[in-house]
């Protein structure tokens, strides 16, 4: 009995072996038979993750140089192709293939730091996204809401020269790093627009620069390429405890966004009715909106709308700015230049607003190649199919990741004269950048394109535009020391400088009595 029993199972074992290795002949007869695009040598289990490195966008246009302009990756578990032409932009994400690569894939990111995927960013396509971005390009992005917290913005600008300007009293040079400043500038111009309220007095600024590191610690999470979203057996593990800290990362952030809106909801019953249409801000939109359908608008979605804008809207347009005057002060003559435009279009008697701003060409170009070297997000956000489709000729499995990296394309020597020389020049022609005038032009989309976009775009190019021109108006900018600005990237979604920026800062003579006077 005991020989029959033993007989018996290993014929079942072997029947299972004989399956499985028939299932893999048919898989990897099905593989033969697909048109993929160039893919690297890869190893059992992982596939190409060996070939990862940080920054990831480096890493994968190292790919791109030695296997062409579409890469076709195995990540672990998980199938991803990395694309920097037009061409292919162009077919994923508009012309055949907007709506096959509208998703994003699920990671551990979208379920631990943006409540389970349901903020605008990490949604999967569908009817909770439309609305969610109806929502935002109604109430924050149109052309009338700009318009009318075009106020609160330029005041905020104000209070960012001022403050320099008195730090600046009694020295010399100032020795100020920037990065903090611009942080503190493009937060409380979102929390203004989102919830009506900015962060001023001691306790408060404090609890304002603690928002300010998770926010920073949460875009590291977000770049890190985690490892257990690509190999499921890491997860049980949690692999360099990472899904420890996102989890107690958000709880800090749920927290904080919780103060807010628990302190809106006590401000709202207090005032009662008293505020018209034109005046609500985003909060206030959201939670008459939870008034009418508590269902979609639950706390976690309200929460999740904050999160996204406040994160999205502060850590991008602050890295953009720290990298434009970094920029500036390695390339002197462009400085002169644009600090020509300034004197000439804006002068000495006011400080430049946001509507001026917007009309000076040069400045509008030294943002724009800021952008095209130096894009807030290198990788956009991953994007993923949900059906087999074809890009450039190429067979395209459902469920793989799509990785768009404008490192690559943005520095391209076939698209762009000295791809790697900060020349605004190169945008004066169009007014500043292509992408805005004109239709789309698919050799520079620091925003992206097509359905998934940042729809925040055009309101990044105001605040950066007139930030950077105001403070270029009011001081005079300098390197510490003869050695150039180093231009090293660090790890993260938003492309941070390794080393922050500190440089001399003097206000200038003509500006006194404007400053003086703020």
């Amino acid at each position: 009995m005991e020989e029959e029993a033993a007989s018996g199972t290993w014929l079942i074992i072997s029947l299972l072996l004989s399956f499985l290795f028939l299932a893999k002949f048919i898989l990897e007869r099905n593989k033969s038979n697909k048109n993929l695009p160039p893919s690297p040598p890869s190893l059992p289990i992982i596939g190409h993750l060996h070939l990862i490195k940080q920054p990831l966008h480096r890493s994968l246009h190292s790919l791109t140089q030695k296997y062409g302009h579409m890469v076709f990756l195995k990540l672990g578990t998980r199938k991803a192709l990395v694309v920097s032409s037009p061409a292919a932009v162009e077919e994923c994400l508009t012309k055949n293939n907007d709506i096959i690569f509208a998703n994003r894939p699920k990671t551990l990111a979208g379920k631990h730091l943006n409540y389970n995927n349901k903020t605008m960013a990490f949604a999967p396509y569908g009817d909770h996204w439309r609305s969610l971005r109806r929502l935002t390009s109604l109430e924050l992005f149109s052309a009338n809401r700009l318009a009318m917290l075009a106020r609160v913005r330029e005041e905020e600008v104000h209070l960012l020269v001022k403050q320099l300007f008195q730090d600046c009293k009694g020295q010399q040079n100032l020795k100020v790093e920037l990065r903090p400043r611009f942080m503190e500038l493009s937060f409380n111009m979102m929390l203004r627009m989102i919830s009506g309220k900015r962060y001023y007095g001691k306790d408060i600024e404090e609890e304002g620069k603690e928002f300010q590191i998770l926010v920073k610690e949460m875009a590291e999470l977000l770049g890190s390429g985690n490892l257990n979203d690509f190999i499921p057996l890491l997860k049980w593990v949690d692999f360099q405890s990472l899904e420890k800290r996102m989890v107690r990362l958000m709880k800090k952030m749920d927290s904080f966004l919780q103060k807010l809106l628990d302190d809106h909801r006590r401000n709202r019953s207090i005032k009662g009715n008293q505020q018209n249409n034109m005046n609500l801000n985003l909060i206030d939109v959201m939670l008459d909106l939870q008034h009418k359908d508590p269902e979609f608008y639950t706390n976690e979605t309200v929460k999740g709308v904050i999160v996204a804008m406040l994160t999205a809207g502060s850590e991008t347009s602050a890295g953009t700015l720290e990298w434009a005057v970094s920029l500036l002060l390695n390339n002197p003559k462009t400085m002169k230049k644009l600090e020509d435009e300034l004197h000439t279009y804006a002068g000495h008697d006011q400080l430049l607003n946001e509507s001026e701003a917007t009309k000076l060409k040069y400045l509008q170009s030294v943002i724009t190649e800021t952008l095209r070297l130096y894009p807030a997000a290198p990788l956009l956000l991953p994007h993923e199919s949900s059906n087999d489709c074809k890009v450039c000729g190429y067979d395209i499995p459902k469920g793989t990741m799509l990785f768009v990296n404008l490192w690559t394309l943005q520095r391209d020597p076939n698209l762009w004269e000295d791809p790697t020389m900060f020349v605004p020049e190169r945008f004066e022609g169009d007014g500043g950048g292509g992408d805005d005038h004109g239709g789309v032009i698919y050799n520079m989309i620091p925003f992206g394109v097509g359905r998934r976009a940042c729809p925040g775009g055009v309101l990044a190019k105001r605040v950066m535009g007139h930030a950077l021109g105001a403070l270029v108006q009011c001081f005079e900018l300098d390197k510490i020391g003869n050695e150039e600005i180093n231009m090293n990237e660090g790890v993260g979604l938003t492309i941070p400088k390794v080393e922050p920026l500190v440089a001399l800062c003097r206000p200038r003579q003509q500006m006194l009595k404007v400053l003086s006077n703020i």
